[in-house]
């Protein structure tokens, strides 16, 4: 454990940062928030839009393939699971990827990773990408896979499915608001509340009107709890807006008196607008756990929504006669060699996301045709599907992406692929 001057304390492996009060904070204010560190079982953090930050996916493209990609569920994982239970599982998981073709290093890494699982407080699941004889990545997943056990054995990992599976879970910043401060906390799919500190008002209330002539007139009165109204309002959205940078909260949700809320509302940073939320519940009432995740719900499905309207409209050309979005497995194969993505846009049941391509070397080599990539000098040429060579590409190039199965059903992008467009 170690403390800063700030009085900021992390513990090693800690999820939670305590801040109690920052070096430009004001001094009523005092709040905690979770720190994503990057690792294994890292978090991907998401863009404001919703898309997935693929950084994580670095250590995966660092070496050549092939890979073992592993997806297990572990909500059936209980007390009275034996370990030995546990035991065939992993050592079914081996002899699958053996079938396949797997080196026996890999295999017996696979295995001896899913065997530790049992250590492990995963609620849903747990994605193992391996090679040469290591597992590389092992991200936790935030939804339960659709078989108990997946493994697959080719020369990209299988990242794909980690759209929906990892999934948007976003973090929610909660504020229960009343005339003299708020109370913050912190909710994440799958625990309970966690206390993210609070903030006072500097600004006191005027006493109570009476009948007395020694009392302030009526007017006077009403212009002094406006101004208390709006100054405490203010303090509680810069407090806010501090707790958020330092949460990394993707949502935020008012709770309180429907005026209170309006005042904080009013004064909140422009920057949080969009990924903030008011609950409909009286002053001093304690948000549901089936509250936030209706409300998660409907903040995840906007973001998507979004994202897919402004796909629809990028496919109409600009002034210049250029296109903002494509879709399609030969344009977007265009757009990845031509480092051209800014965000993937993913359907996972459709059509054109198994569909195969052709890979080289580096994440920018890949055709519909083998002899495309012949043509252009790839000595070293494979076969892979789509979804995963085009991640691949936009982890490259930094571009983040989108599962649209948080959009509703429907068949856009056409095949289940698309892209919006980067012109430099």
């Amino acid at each position: 454990m170690c403390a800063g001057s700030d009085g900021i304390a992390v513990g090693a492996g800690a999820q939670f940062v305590l801040c109690t009060v920052s070096r430009f904070a004001p001094r009523n204010i005092v709040f905690l928030g979770p720190v994503r560190v990057l690792g294994p079982q890292a978090i991907p953090e998401r863009h404001p839009e919703g898309a997935m930050d693929l950084a994580f996916l670095h250590p995966l493209y660092e070496r050549p393939g092939p890979w073992a990609s592993v997806y297990v569920d572990t909500s059936r994982h209980t007390e009275s699971t034996t370990p030995h239970e546990r035991s065939l599982l992993a050592q079914e998981a081996s002899r699958q990827l053996a079938e396949q073709g797997a080196d026996e290093a890999t295999c017996a890494a696979v295995r001896a990773a899913m065997e530790e699982l049992r250590f492990s407080s995963d609620l849903c699941g747990r994605a193992l990408f391996a090679n040469g004889g290591e597992v590389v990545l092992d991200p936790s997943l935030a939804s339960v896979p659709l078989a108990p056990l997946s493994t697959t054995w080719g020369m990209l990992p299988r990242v794909a499915p980690l759209l929906d599976l990892v999934g948007e879970d976003p973090l929610v910043l909660v504020a229960y608001i009343d005339r003299t401060g708020a109370h913050f906390e912190l909710r994440s799919g799958g625990s309970g509340p966690e206390d993210a500190g609070s903030v006072t008002g500097s600004r006191q209330w005027p006493m109570h009107r009476t009948s007395s002539v020694m009392q302030w007139s009526e007017r006077h009165f009403e212009l002094k709890v406006e101004n208390t109204w709006a100054q405490n309002a203010a303090e509680i959205a810069d407090a806010l807006d501090s707790c958020q940078q330092e949460s990394g909260a993707d949502l935020i949700i008012l709770v309180g008196d429907e005026r209170e809320r309006a005042y904080v509302h009013e004064r909140i940073a422009k920057r949080l607008l969009g990924c903030t939320v008011q609950a409909p519940h009286g002053t001093g009432s304690r948000l549901l756990d089936e509250d936030v995740e209706r409300l998660r719900a409907q903040h995840v499905h906007q973001r998507a929504a979004g994202e897919l309207d402004r796909f629809l409209s990028a496919r109409s050309p600009d002034d210049e006669g250029r296109v903002g979005a494509v879709e399609g497995v030969p344009a977007l194969v265009d757009a990845a060699r031509q480092h051209q993505i800014d965000e993937l846009l993913i359907r996972m049941d459709g059509p054109d996301a198994h569909r195969e391509v052709w890979i080289g070397e580096s994440p920018d080599m890949l055709a519909v045709k083998q002899a495309d990539l012949k043509a252009v000098g790839q000595e070293h040429t494979w076969s892979a599907r789509a979804d995963d060579a085009l991640l691949r590409a936009a982890v490259a190039t930094g571009a983040p992406a989108l599962s649209m199965a948080a959009a509703g059903p429907g068949d856009t992008p056409s095949g289940g692929l698309g892209a919006l467009l980067r012109w430099s």
